[in-house]
């Protein structure tokens, strides 16, 4: 299996969104890994102190090429990575090696109409944070003592589908799913829409409660390493993920009853599928042991809500790559 190194320039990523238009930054085949690199912050980068906006990315945020600006919303992504015999109906496994920092600064912001209070907090607001990198912790607000721990990890990891679409909402590709669980030891499966995959990679949250409730984390250029393979016999019909300590499904719906439900029914499903047990039966076992948390609120008009069944109490051969 080889190795790449993609890093971000003006040829390299894109904004605002998916589009299955896009010039792939990468090709690569099943199994390689990939030392990727992405930026963000592109539409407050001139709000921005130096420290925030190396040579490199103040260059993509002047001279990032019209084509390369997709569906309008505000995030830059890395990619798109063409793999190399992936086709529509395959499963493709993002193996998370690394997540780290690139930079020891990152922002928080309020967007007027954006967030879980926007009668209450209706005004912009926009604030860098410091970054101790060294100690794994951001002091916020400054000053007051209060040490939040920093756990980095990709906000988006998504695939293209035809046409194209927002970065903002997630879905059956991934996208924008904002969920602090994917730590580094984590693989994320999602479904294959398109010949390639097209996979792209960024939104990098130095950290973030579930929720993400004012509308962003600590958002930051982050970059790892990650590892591509293709699954051709695995039926998935939204993302699924398993963490060190964790099975982990997904739901996404305009509503938190409707996200929490698509949750349900995912584990109920992952859990017969891998235990051999009946539905009814891991239906009640989700009751018993397993645990469902609000993802995210703000990533209109999808909210999330993910859940976790602890993988201590599955026997030790099981994994997700015997469904």
């Amino acid at each position: 299996m080889a190795h790449h190194s993609l890093k971000a320039t003006k040829e390299t990523v894109h904004f605002g969104g998916f589009s299955s238009d896009l010039k792939p930054a990468l090709t690569v085949h099943s199994g390689d890994t990939i030392a990727v690199e992405t930026f963000s912050g592109l539409n407050i980068y001139d709000q921005a102190p130096p420290a925030f906006v190396p040579p490199e990315f103040l260059d993509i945020c002047q001279h990032l090429a019209a084509e390369r600006r997709v569906g309008g919303g505000p995030h830059l992504l890395t990619g798109p990575i063409w793999v190399e015999g992936a086709e529509p109906g395959d499963v493709l496994e993002v193996k998370l090696h690394s997540v780290t920092p690139r930079l020891s600064i990152g922002f928080n912001a309020i967007r007027p109409g954006w967030g879980a209070l926007t009668e209450r907090f209706g005004e912009g607001h926009l604030r860098f944070i410091p970054l101790d990198l060294e100690n794994s912790t951001a002091e916020f607000p400054e000053g007051s003592g209060i040490k939040i721990p920093i756990r980095p990890f990709f906000g988006i990891l998504g695939v293209a589908t035809a046409g194209t679409r927002n970065s903002i909402p997630p879905g059956a590709y991934g996208g924008n799913i904002d969920n602090p669980e994917l730590q580094a030891g984590s693989r994320l499966f999602l479904p294959v829409f398109l010949p390639g995959a097209l996979f792209s990679i960024g939104d990098g949250h130095a950290a973030q409660g579930d929720g993400e409730v004012c509308g962003t984390a600590i958002e930051t250029s982050m970059n790892g390493t990650i590892e591509l393979t293709l699954r051709k016999n695995m039926p998935l019909s939204s993302p699924i993920a398993e963490t060190p300590s964790d099975i982990l499904t997904t739901g996404f719906a305009e509503t938190l009853d409707d996200a929490f439900q698509a949750a349900l029914h995912s584990m109920v499903d992952v859990l017969s599928k891998l235990t051999g047990i009946t539905e009814t039966e891991a239906y009640c076992l989700c009751s018993l042991a397993a645990n469902f948390r609000i993802t995210q609120v703000v990533n209109s008009p999808q909210k999330g809500v993910h859940g976790l069944f602890p993988r201590a109490l599955l026997p030790p051969q099981i994994r997700l790559l015997e469904m």
